[in-house]
């Protein structure tokens, strides 16, 4: 299974070009932390930076809304490129084909909401069953009336 989900930071504004044949293809680096690694003697985490593809409306979505230093999340599939450099060298390049993105910051800068956008889908049903859960100690917390729409996140 080649099934990828990144959350990083772009190190530069995101490219947006279109093929010969008008299809739009974004291409964006971003910067993505290493899990449990410590900080350097300059206080940074260690870092991979990841090349990242977005097609058609999903590459036009990251041009028009992702800047430079934003955090940005997606998911997508690992591609490897292979190829001979000028000097006859075979290299292999690997990026990430991006199916999803996701806004993990707000406007201001702060990860209090998520937004996303993906190529339209066929909405699912919901067929889940509702459990019931027994309540603790609430003291301190006051209870949210399902049908308000007004949520305080």
């Amino acid at each position: 299974m080649n099934v990828v989900c990144l959350v990083g930071r772009l190190i530069a504004d995101p490219e947006l070009r279109q093929t010969p044949q008008g299809t739009s293809v974004c291409s964006f680096t971003i910067s993505v932390q290493r899990p449990n690694a410590k900080k350097d003697e300059n206080g940074f985490y260690p870092s991979d930076l990841i090349r990242c593809i977005a097609w058609r409306t999903t590459g036009e979505f990251v041009a028009k809304y992702f800047r430079k230093g934003q955090n940005i999340g997606l998911n997508g599939s690992i591609q490897v490129n292979r190829y001979t450099d000028k000097e006859g060298r075979k290299v292999n390049s690997f990026e990430v084909l991006t199916n999803n993105v996701y806004f993990v910051e707000s406007k201001g800068g702060s990860a209090r909401g998520s937004s996303t956008y993906s190529q339209p889908a066929p909405k699912a049903q919901d067929n889940f069953p509702r459990s019931s859960f027994s309540t603790g100690n609430l003291d301190g917390f006051s209870t949210i009336s399902a049908d308000d729409g007004d949520l305080p996140f």
